[in-house]
């Protein structure tokens, strides 16, 4: 059968096309690693039998009518899914995948952390500070930042990658408490985790990591009202999705000191950093906020973890089993 990958996975996924070639599939793709137009998609996708897509392609209802009734499945080769409409997959009669793994979560949790460990020791102001030759000698004073041992971490959404961090951060000597819809057995066994209410939770953390999907429920889960029962010396991070987070909410904290930092894998306007030009208050103003450019899971483990996940679930649907990872 016939199988459409929306980018070039040969050089960063190139595990997934190994299998569905051995599965015996004809695979095609984009000629680029990304960007495929929204025109381009719809025109490629034609007469296919399944396609991978990107967490960047709208899938919907005319993506559907665009591919045909033979369409069988969407292997989103993302984490999340909040790009694909399921309602409209379920119409259609498509089914909709994506791509956990193991290596994706020790990815997504280790950038988690060091994002962590960065702000609670100032090391992007340290390496400003040094490659801008304003280092004059030691003095005791000198960029000082805080230890992580015996702090408290709060996690909010203790699924695979959040525990995941959870167990990380426990390694450190950090205390852990959680929010999430169910309890964590296997996370509270293994790190002494206590699940606790949001509210709550943000009054006891000394540092924030969220974890949680992007959902109607979710969007701007940290806005004005939670930002401020956290303690002004606590860090929040975000390697989930942007609008989890109200990023005008953040940046007025930041401008109040009321948080000690924040560092953000991800944005509310995404690409764009700032979501608000006109009003001069940007995240890269402040020396305490840490920015990178979605690149959580930008490991080779994770890239190609996320592959065969993605080509496996193809093999399965096209095989008429079931999928290994449906979007639920």
């Amino acid at each position: 059968m016939n199988i459409y990958f929306s980018f070039n996975p040969t050089t960063f996924a190139s595990d997934g096309v190994v299998i569905l070639k051995k599965a015996g599939h004809t695979v095609t793709f984009f000629k680029k690693d990304h960007g495929i137009t929204r025109a381009e998609l719809l025109k490629n996708i034609k007469g296919k039998d399944a396609v991978v897509t990107l967490l960047t392609d709208k899938v919907d209802a005319p993506f559907f009518n665009a591919a045909g009734p033979q369409l069988k499945i969407v292997a989103n080769y993302a984490v999340g899914f909040d790009n694909v409409d399921v309602k409209a997959a379920q119409a259609a009669g498509v089914i909709v995948t994506n791509t956990p793994s193991d290596a994706v979560n020790d990815s997504v949790a280790e950038h988690a952390f060091a994002l962590l460990i960065s702000l609670a020791h100032r090391i992007p102001e340290g390496d400003a500070y040094a490659k801008a030759e304003q280092y004059q000698g030691w003095t005791p004073t000198l960029l000082l930042g805080t230890n992580l041992t015996g702090k408290t971490l709060g996690i909010i959404g203790a699924g695979r990658i959040g525990a995941t961090l959870a167990e990380r951060a426990a390694a450190f000597g950090m205390k852990i408490v959680y929010d999430n819809p169910e309890p964590n057995k296997d996370l509270e066994k293994k790190t002494g985790a206590k699940k606790m209410k949001l509210e709550a939770l943000l009054k006891t953390v000394d540092a924030l990591s969220l974890h949680v999907p992007l959902l109607p429920s979710t969007h701007h889960l940290i806005s004005t009202k939670e930002l401020a029962l956290m303690k002004p010396t606590a860090f929040l991070i975000n390697t989930s999705r942007g609008p989890i987070i109200d990023e005008k909410a953040v940046l007025k904290a930041l401008k109040k000191k009321k948080l000690a930092g924040v560092a953000l894998d991800v944005f509310e306007c995404e690409p764009a950093i700032d979501c608000d030009i006109a009003d001069n208050l940007a995240l890269k103003q402040f020396p305490n906020a840490i920015l990178t450019p979605h690149i959580g899971s930008a490991t080779i483990e994770a890239r190609q973890g996320m592959a065969q996940a993605a080509a496996k679930n193809v093999v399965a649907v096209l095989a008429g089993k079931k999928p290994l990872n449906p979007a639920k």
